[in-house]
């Protein structure tokens, strides 16, 4: 009996939603297809009728993932009342509920570090992403490439550091700085 339609392209959202969990949590090199696969509530088996590799896969999860911290960060800046959309946005991605759920928090932060020893194709996708989020920065926030560019700096860079430290006091005050200045950098 044949799958009914539509069933292959769920099947590849519920990896894709897998591998984003994973590599926002882990990174790419220390998650196994398997691991994916067995999140996904299948066998590693069925990968490549899926994808052609770990690489591709890397790839669409990257989209996946910009898109669904765009929704996110959108979401709390239709959320923002009388206050500056863009100060919600800072707010939300500075905050500790965000450098605490990693599982669900910007893919950015997680793979910065691992993304320079990646395939071109799959820096060519970060960057195209990358760019993605600091369009939407700058659309929110009404301005310029080089401040859009600082201001993601500043926050990736912000949470990185937030989410490393082992005391609390001294992450939270990362958080507060960084806020200050991301909202500085733009007014």
């Amino acid at each position: 009996m044949p799958y009914p339609e539509g069933h292959k392209l769920k099947v590849r959202g519920r990896i894709i939603e897998s591998a984003a969990k994973a590599f926002r949590t882990n990174g790419i090199r220390e998650i196994s297809v398997p691991v994916i696969m067995k999140g996904a509530g299948l066998t590693h088996g069925g990968f490549y009728s899926h994808f052609d590799n770990k690489e591709q896969l890397v790839s669409e999860t990257c989209r996946y993932a910009i898109s669904d911290t765009i929704a996110l960060l959108q979401k709390a800046a239709d959320q923002a009342g009388e206050n500056p959309k863009i100060d919600a946005v800072i707010n939300f991605y500075l905050s500790s509920y965000h450098r605490d759920q990693t599982e669900i928090g910007c893919i950015l932060p997680s793979l910065s570090g691992e993304i320079p020893r990646a395939s071109e194709e799959v820096r060519e996708v970060f960057t195209q992403e990358l760019q993605r989020m600091i369009d939407f920065i700058c659309d929110l926030a009404k301005i310029d490439q080089a401040t859009g560019n600082a201001v993601i700096s500043l926050m990736v860079g912000t949470i990185v550091l937030a989410r490393s430290v082992s005391d609390s006091e001294l992450s939270d005050g990362l958080l507060a700085a960084g806020k200050v200045n991301a909202m500085g950098l733009i007014k």
